[in-house]
């Protein structure tokens, strides 16, 4: 995988510009990965429904759910589906708006310098292999090009909002993220 560090774009993906976002307070680089699971409707995938949600253009008129959630003024930087595509909504160097109320270390406000990856699915329901071979490879075209990114610094949305947040569920299996990870290093 490449990022291109001046665009802050994932070479790889497809760009579909969100305007949830804004840039990250004066002089911050990203040195987090939190890393989310999103399926939509619920427990279901495929569709254009996360496209429309990240670019507000969900008709809520289309599942029950939608209508709960057509407020929303969200972003993730990238969602990788089921099948390994990847879209990219927010460069890497802007403030997606992934995280909500959060903290990590201390520090509140992960959206400031943290980097949103969704995986299409669900807490329950395992993801693929090559969402997961996607993940380390952008994990590790991330650390190279942020340096403040390191392993301990890779969590889920459960992890900076408990009580809050469960994804990317336990479905995800950190041991195979790890272990991937490590064989690219």
């Amino acid at each position: 995988m490449h990022i291109d560090a001046v665009t802050g774009l994932l070479i790889e993906a497809r760009q579909l510009p969100s305007p949830n976002c804004d840039d990250r307070p004066l002089a911050m680089e990203p040195n987090l990965i939190v890393i989310h699971g999103i399926s939509l409707p619920p427990g279901k995938f495929g569709g254009p429904w996360i496209d429309a949600l990240f670019t507000n253009t969900l008709n809520p008129n289309v599942h029950p759910y939608f209508k709960e959630i057509q407020e929303l003024k969200v972003s993730s930087h990238l969602l990788i589906r089921r099948e390994g595509n990847m879209v990219q909504y927010v460069p890497f160097h802007r403030r997606a708006w992934h995280a909500g109320q959060s903290s990590f270390q201390g520090c509140a406000d992960c959206n400031d310098f943290g980097i949103g990856i969704e995986l299409e699915g669900a807490d329950t329901v395992p993801y693929t292999d090559i969402q997961y071979r996607h993940l380390a490879a952008v994990i590790t075209a991330l650390t190279q090009t942020y340096r403040g990114i390191t392993e301990d610094r890779i969590v889920g949305h459960a992890d900076i909002a408990p009580g809050r947040k469960t994804d990317p569920g336990m479905a995800f299996n950190w041991q195979h993220l790890w272990r991937l990870l490590q064989s690219q290093g």
